[in-house]
């Protein structure tokens, strides 16, 4: 099978991933999948106040996911959606499994995500450049998180989804995966898929997963190996 952009089923679209993209926030990250772009600005952890929003026993992470007017060819509403929001939620969600909070009480770690270029696939585009970000902050983690979305179109899965291949798709299936313990984090559905080819599309997703890890891991040791060169 042959997609609309002359990709094979199993094959991501071109993949950048880049750390330390922001001078001024504590990690930052740049992820494009094809024609989709998010960046992530990490700042914290910080005291939060007022105090009667602490935890006394682990840091708050905050998580705002937002899409620019000039992201897609129809211009968006400047501010907070019902999707930009929920999707805030879904990221932070994603997160918090693979974070070290109670390593910093009282204090509250904020995320930012702006889709700079949308095509799909942005809310896992977003948590890719999160979890690289807060790598990049110096943020105790017990494993980076990773995203892709999984469809299936003409009776085959086909990953990384396009804007055009999601209008036709019978299913989305993002989901978000730890590799190193092999645990899920995120793992949500658009569309009817049998039972039984659950755990097929899964496996595909974090097969995808893994390939994309290495991606991250690469963007890290990239802008380390260019601080020492420095």
């Amino acid at each position: 099978m042959k997609r609309l952009d002359g990709r094979k089923p199993e094959e991501l679209r071109p993949v950048v991933m880049k750390a330390g993209v922001l001078k001024r926030a504590n990690g930052s990250a740049l992820v494009k999948l094809g024609n989709t772009v998010a960046l992530a600005g990490v700042y914290g952890p910080w005291s939060l106040f007022p105090k009667h929003r602490q935890d006394p026993e682990k840091a708050i992470l905050n998580c705002r996911y937002n899409m620019l007017s000039f992201a897609t060819t129809e211009r968006n509403r400047p501010g907070p959606s019902r999707r930009s929001i929920e999707i805030s939620k879904v990221t932070r969600d994603a997160l918090e499994p693979a974070l070290f909070l109670e390593e910093f009480p009282k204090t509250e770690i904020s995320v930012y995500i702006e889709i700079l270029q949308a095509d799909a696939g942005t809310r896992t585009a977003g948590i890719n450049a999160a979890s690289i970000a807060l790598a990049d902050a110096g943020i105790p983690m017990k494993d980076l998180v990773t995203a892709i979305a999984v469809g299936k179109i003409n009776g085959e899965y086909v990953i990384d989804l396009t804007g055009e291949e999601e209008k036709i798709t019978e299913c989305d299936l993002p989901i978000a995966f730890m590799p190193r313990n092999k645990k899920f984090t995120l793992l949500q559905m658009d569309g009817d898929l049998p039972s039984n080819e659950v755990e097929k599309i899964i496996e595909l997703a974090t097969k995808t997963c893994e390939k994309l890890y290495e991606k991250q891991k690469e963007a890290l040791r990239n802008k380390w190996i260019k601080l020492i060169e420095e």
